[in-house]
């Protein structure tokens, strides 16, 4: 079996540059180009601190997608360009390899029906790391027990969305299993507006962001006379990659696009 080749977007990013290092080491995977905002007709390994790859940098998406021998976008940027370049890349028969999150429900459905149309692979996960997954499925286990329950995520000060899509997706799977209902006092109220957090169908999520962080959550369930806390925590963006590694394997067996890295998982 031939090596995948993967475009890797947004390469001197925090995620991108660690995705690179993670292409590397792999014997399956192959890097083929990368797309930046900068330095297009450039070479990877002319960039300071990244593996010494001749794959080239291109600033435009569509001549990247067109002239590059590709199976798989690997991409970790925003998700105003996620978007974008998940749509592109289907268009361009490439299988994206998505976790940037923030996407809307409508935008999801548009991807999910061109995936479908050209029966090409997609995976676009929340989470990357493993743990936080089986975080997520264990939290959507326990609701079914202790259907009282607040998600707190925090992660560094440079994250554009909150709550996080690990949080977002968590209450996902969460209301799934839990009767909807409004949690606390009936009569409680808020004396500097925001303090209980966000209301996802009556459960609350709280947003941390503070630089030193990566990316962590705990769920606390509250029951009589005892709680329950399942958390898990992210020290370094390493954590991600034997995610990204299994998306961009196994995305390579689908038809259709895939939300969650659970479905990926034995």
């Amino acid at each position: 079996m031939s090596n995948i080749k993967c475009i890797v977007a947004g390469p001197r990013g925090k995620m991108g540059s660690e995705a690179l290092r993670m292409i590397e080491k792999e014997d399956t995977l192959e890097l083929a180009a990368c797309i930046d905002r900068k330095f297009d007709g450039k070479q990877i390994k002319e960039m300071e601190g990244l593996p010494s790859f001749d794959a080239m940098i291109y600033t435009d998406v569509d001549s990247c997608f067109q002239e590059v021998e590709a199976d798989v976008l690997i991409d970790l940027t925003t998700p105003e360009y996620g978007y974008k370049h998940t749509k592109l890349a289907l268009e361009n028969g490439i299988r994206p390899v998505v976790g940037t999150t923030g996407f809307s429900e409508e935008q999801l459905n548009e991807l999910r029906e061109l995936a479908e149309s050209k029966q090409l692979g997609a995976v676009i996960a929340p989470n990357f790391a493993v743990g936080a997954v089986l975080m997520m499925q264990f939290s959507k286990w326990a609701s079914k027990h202790f259907p009282d329950v607040e998600i707190i995520e925090k992660h560094h000060d440079q994250k554009l969305d909150a709550p996080s899509g690990t949080a977002a997706k968590t209450a996902q799977l969460i209301q799934e299993e839990r009767s909807s209902h409004q949690q606390g006092h009936p009569d409680e109220k808020e004396t500097i507006e925001g303090a209980r957090g966000a209301d996802a169908d009556g459960m609350r999520i709280h947003s941390v962001r503070l630089p030193g962080l990566v990316a962590h959550q705990e769920v606390v369930f509250g029951g009589l006379g005892q709680t329950l806390t399942i958390k898990h925590d992210s020290y370094h963006r390493e954590s991600f990659m034997s995610g990204v590694k299994l998306a961009a394997t196994e995305v390579m067996n689908l038809e259709v696009l895939v939300y969650g890295l659970e479905h990926l998982l034995d």
